[in-house]
This record gives C-alpha cells, structure tokens and sequence, in this order.
C-alpha cells in the first residue's frame, strides 16, 4: 500500500506512489449519453496513460470488468507523467445512495495528492442540434478560465457524482470546473465527447485527437438507424407489438 491510500470503511482507494507535482485531476464517470465515461477512456489510450490504482467500495456492484481477457477494477486511476495529469474514469454508475461517501473520498484523496485543480465530464440533454459544452465551475477565476471556450451553465442543477464532486469542491476551496458535453441522446454519444475533449485541449495545451471517436459516432449512427428501420418494418408487418416490456 502507498501513501497515497484512502480508506474509511465504505471507500477505499488504493493506489502507487503518484509521480506527478500538482497534478490537474479529471474524472468521468457513467451518464447521460456516456459523455464523462467516453472522454475519459479516450483520453486514457490517446495519451497512453499509465494505471496506478482503484476505487473500491461495498457499495459498488459486485463484478470485474473484462477488456481482452483481462481482468479490470470497474473504477481505475491513470496518470500521465508529462501531462501531470490524473484521470478517474469508472465503467459502473455510481448510485445517489453512495455518491457523496465516493464524492467525499475521491477529494480527500486529491488533497492528499495535492491536485492543482479538479475538471468533471459530464453530459446534459438539450432539445436543439449541434454539440456544445456547457460550463460550470466553483469559483468566478476558474469560469473566467473557461468561459470563452464554454456556453456558460446560467442556472440549473448538476445531478449525480459529477454535481456531488463540484458541491465538495465548492466545500473545501478546492478549485475545480464541470465541463458537461451536450447530448440528444440516452444512447453513447462520442460526439459530444469529442467536443468535450476538444475544450480539455485547449485549457491544457494537449493535442488528443479525436478523429476515432468521429469514427466511433458514425459507426453508432448506422447502427441506431439500421435499428430503427428494421422496428419500423416489423411494425408494419405486425410483428411488434405497441408495448415493449423489457422497458417497462
């Protein structure tokens, strides 16, 4: 175990030795349109960042996460050195019931680590076309950082962990911005990631690019409609019925 860990019972986090000084930290955990989740996994294999450790809790779902056969924690920690960055990205939904005990020990955590500052990903359903990001932050310094490159979040709410990370934030005095891609969608939506990312590099110099995750919404797009075809033949055979159970 490093000096690093955190543990008070119902969350623990066990990580190496964090190498970088002041590190900026970014998490992306499971939402509407997986804007936090695919940003962050993009960033991961775009900047090759190494895993350091895990967030665990009772409260989580009792599974392992599969990639290539290979056995993952659902909630992992990368660092990239020469970015002196930290990303949290998390493959399960963090339930309301445990959002301010994960919340609470995640930030304890970057205290402990001295982060320079915290950056939330995060979608938000809108009506209207087009993929802006919307921006929030929990002083009036960091707005003014991101407000030429963000349509400010004039008023509302920000649900789930990403809201209960920036609420203790706002807390502590530690600096830190939400950065919510907007998405019309409840399905994974890599557009709205990428402008996400498109923001990230601006604020920190980075140059990820984004053209797999182009390719990845386009390759959803078909999908999506390819399905919705095929509903709306089977409808009209009568072979579906109004109600969809697995719903419901």
């Amino acid at each position: 175990m490093s000096n690093t860990d955190y543990d008070n019972n119902d969350v623990k986090i066990i990580t190496k030795p964090v190498q970088s000084k002041n590190p900026i930290l970014i998490e992306g955990f499971p939402g509407i349109g997986l804007v936090g989740n695919i940003a962050s996994q993009h960033m991961i294999e775009e900047l090759k960042m190494e895993y350091i450790g895990s967030i665990e809790s009772r409260y989580f779902p009792s599974i392992a996460v599969l990639y290539e056969g290979l056995i993952n924690m659902p909630v992992r920690i990368y660092e990239n050195v020469e970015h002196n960055l930290i990303v949290v990205i998390s493959d399960i939904p963090i339930s309301h019931t445990v959002s301010y005990d994960v919340s609470n020990a995640l930030v304890d955590w970057a205290e402990s680590i001295n982060v320079k500052e915290i950056a939330s990903i995060a979608g938000i359903a809108i009506m209207d076309g087009g993929h802006k990001v919307f921006g929030a932050a929990t002083t009036q310094e960091m707005l003014n950082r991101i407000k030429e490159k963000v349509e400010v979040f004039q008023m509302g709410t920000i649900s789930g962990i990403s809201g209960s990370v920036m609420a203790e934030c706002l807390l502590r005095g530690v600096p830190a911005f939400s950065l919510l891609g907007a998405t019309r969608t409840q399905n994974p939506d890599p557009r709205a990631a990428s402008a996400v990312i498109d923001v990230l590099n601006e604020l920190y110099g980075l140059s990820i690019s984004t053209v797999r995750l182009i390719e990845q919404a386009e390759r959803i797009e078909v999908e999506l409609q390819r399905l919705a075809e095929d509903v709306q033949t089977a409808e009209q055979k009568g072979e579906v019925k109004k109600e969809f159970p697995m719903y419901g």
